[in-house]
């Protein structure tokens, strides 16, 4: 039996104890031993990117914000959903220690390599109020994020929801993908003001009784392309 390898250990700020393991040359991201990113993700978080980032593909200059690093499959998912140059994607992630992971464990990525990446301290309302022009798209996998106190998603939380309404241009999306259904995440994306799309994505597309996550689509108001 292959043993699990811890790569590397932090403890932040709040007390979480923040890992990143390996085993059969798979790799694991936890949180307080609670595994919150790893292959069982993997697809649903390339989905999101690629559902959610489709009709931007027109748009010369597309803005996008992932929230939260994880394991960086999100972003991967993200920088081949939007093969334009002049893209600026944005990274809210707190840890700057997991930053520093991905600069050493996974040198060849995205995020160490891709110029159209920025790093933002953060992804709650002060780091979408930093941001100097507005998004065309904000990503949220729900098992991958990080969380508010008492283990709330961001997407739980009514002013968040305001403001990142309000960081979207015309036409933007806020798309929630998650392994579970989220209670009242319709209601809730509607009392902030989106359109909702629901969509279903297959876990795991080659196993004999596919596993579905879930995926919302927030748009704010009308969609307009070409900018």
């Amino acid at each position: 039996m292959k043993p699990i390898i811890t790569i590397a250990e932090t403890t932040l700020p709040d007390g979480t104890v923040l890992a990143l393991q390996e085993h059969d040359g798979r790799r694991f991201l936890l949180s307080d031993k609670v595994q919150i990113a790893s292959p069982a993700t993997r697809v649903s978080e390339r989905e999101l990117a690629r559902i959610a980032c489709a009709p931007f593909r027109p748009i010369r200059q597309p803005r996008v914000m992932v929230v939260g690093l994880a394991l960086g499959e999100l972003l991967e998912g993200l920088a081949e959903a939007v093969p334009q140059k002049r893209a600026t994607f944005y990274v809210g992630e707190a840890s700057e220690q997991l930053a520093e992971w991905h600069r050493e464990f996974y040198p060849d990525g995205t995020f160490a390599t891709d110029k159209r990446v920025f790093h933002v301290k953060g992804c709650d309302t002060a780091a979408l109020n930093s941001l100097d022009a507005p998004l065309h798209g904000i990503l949220i996998h729900a098992d991958t994020a990080p969380v508010l106190a008492k283990g709330r998603g961001l997407y739980e939380d009514r002013r968040w929801l305001s403001v990142a309404y309000d960081s979207l241009a015309e036409g933007g999306l806020l798309a929630v993908a998650s392994s579970r259904r989220v209670p009242k995440m319709d209601r809730n994306l509607e009392n902030a003001g989106f359109e909702i799309a629901y969509h279903q994505i297959e876990a795991n597309p080659h196993a004999r009784r596919p596993k579905l996550h879930h995926l919302w689509l927030g748009r704010k108001g009308e969609y307009v392309g070409h900018q």
